[in-house]
C-alpha cells in the first residue's frame, strides 16, 4: 500500500491514496487552516469506522440478513497532553433491515472487532480501549 501527502498552503495538504484517490486535509484555523477538510485524527477516526462497516455489512451479506441500511457512529476521547492520542473509542452500530437476527447482527460486529477490522485491531493493541455496541431497526 502506497500514499502521498502534498503540502498545499499553511496547514493543508493533499492525500492521494495509491489506487487514484485524492482529498484535502487540513488543520483547524488556530495553526493556520482554512477548514478546507477533515483534520489528520478526523480521517483516522473515519477510516476505523470505515473499515469496521465494511466488515460488518459483509459478514451481514453472507449471513443472508436483509441489510437495507448501516453506519457507525463514533466517538473518540484523546490525552490532554501531547501525543494526544486517542484514549477511547466508542463505535455504536446502527443496522436496519428486515427480519435481522440479533445474533448475527452481535456476531458480525463481534467478528470485525476482534479478528477482521485491522485499524481497531491495531489502535487496541496500540493501547486505545475500543468498545463497540449496537442497535438493531426494522426497516419501513
Amino acid at each position: 500500500m502506497k500514499a502521498r501527502v502534498k503540502w498545499s498552503e499553511n496547514a493543508s495538504f493533499v492525500a492521494e491514496s495509491g489506487s487514484g484517490h485524492a482529498l484535502v486535509v487540513d488543520g483547524p484555523p488556530e495553526i493556520g487552516g482554512r477548514n478546507l477538510g477533515p483534520r489528520p485524527m478526523e480521517l483516522l477516526l473515519m477510516g476505523v469506522g470505515a473499515c469496521s462497516s465494511v466488515d460488518v455489512t459483509l459478514i451481514l451479506k453472507k449471513s443472508r440478513q436483509q441489510v437495507v441500511d448501516c453506519w457507525v457512529e463514533l466517538e473518540a476521547d484523546r490525552a490532554e497532553t501531547e501525543p494526544k492520542v486517542f484514549t477511547e473509542i466508542r463505535m455504536h452500530f446502527v443496522v436496519i433491515g428486515r427480519d435481522l437476527a440479533e445474533n448475527h447482527v452481535r456476531r458480525a460486529v463481534e467478528l470485525s472487532a476482534e479478528k477482521y477490522c485491522s485499524a481497531s485491531i491495531m489502535l487496541g493493541r496500540g493501547g486505545v480501549n475500543i468498545r463497540h455496541s449496537y442497535e438493531i431497526r426494522a426497516a419501513a
